[in-house]
């Protein structure tokens, strides 16, 4: 018999320089967070990307709720599960350029991020002006833009990241 793993909760910290830009963040129920997962019973690293989306949701075993994404493990065949807490999704601000600042946390049973790739579907406004610029695509680390209201360039620059235990 195996025991159920402890429920453990990861934050996700991002850390980039911004140029005359503010609240950078994860925009809407489908914004896909890509993760490479980890077994916390045989330490299996999940190959391709996965994304969670607050948007999906699955049935635990036994009628414990549901989480954001409940695998089995390929390997040992563990079931797992990972779960966005949606109410610690936090913009991304002016203030915090150069700095790490946790951004969403995961709870994890079993299921480990150990690396974050992020995509498209952030957004952000004009420090000054409060432009909108949506569907920022931070694959490259490092996006830049155009301020009409300001005439200043904008951008988002040099972007990395950590997970840490809350």
């Amino acid at each position: 018999l195996s025991l159920p793993l402890a429920l453990q909760r990861i934050g996700l910290q991002l850390r980039a320089t911004l140029e005359n830009i503010t609240r950078l963040r994860a925009e809407g129920e489908d914004f896909r967070w890509y993760l490479k997962l980890k077994c916390g019973n045989c330490s299996e690293v999940s190959e391709k990307w996965q994304y969670l989306r607050l948007m999906d949701s699955a049935p635990l075993k036994g009628g414990r709720g549901s989480a954001t994404m409940v695998q089995k493990c390929k390997l040992c065949s563990r079931e797992n599960s990972i779960d966005i807490l949606s109410q610690t999704i936090k913009p991304y601000n002016a203030e915090d350029s150069e700095k790490f600042k946790t951004i969403v946390e995961f709870e994890c049973r079993g299921l480990e991020p150990v690396d974050f790739q992020p995509q498209a579907g952030f957004a952000a406004e004009g420090a000054e002006s409060g432009t909108p610029f949506n569907d920022i695509n931070l694959l490259e680390k490092d996006w830049n833009d155009y301020d009409e209201k300001t005439k200043e360039s904008v951008g988002i620059y040099e972007v990395t990241h950590k997970f840490v235990k809350c």
